[in-house]
């Protein structure tokens, strides 16, 4: 399935320069409950990624904000106020060292 088309812009100039990985772990496994997240992940503008994953953490997000101010904002009053979200972990990247959105064919 195909979204709606994009263009690549800069991050820093758009002020979302910093890059947040964030491992999140569920309340309940039950459909409803990762229904519910997905579609906040979804409907959120500052995730730009999300994985369901095996081990440890149920889910892995790469989420933009402009400094990390603006992340706890996001984490304390949208990601960990969601009531399927038991608990998350986040890791601020202090470079990219590379981001490609080419597929090897």
């Amino acid at each position: 399935m195909l979204g709606p088309p994009v263009r690549l812009l800069d991050p820093v100039s758009l002020a979302r320069s910093v890059n947040v990985i964030c491992n999140v772990r569920m309340r309940s496994h039950a459909r409803e409950a990762r229904r519910a997240f997905e579609n906040l992940v979804c409907e959120r503008k500052e995730i730009l990624e999300c994985f369901s994953m095996s081990g440890d953490w149920d889910y892995l997000l790469r989420i933009v904000a402009a400094d990390v101010a603006d992340y706890e904002r996001f984490l304390m009053s949208v990601l960990l106020d969601h009531p399927s979200v038991g608990g998350a972990s986040s890791h601020f990247a202090l470079s990219m060292t590379k981001y490609t959105t080419a597929l090897p064919i």
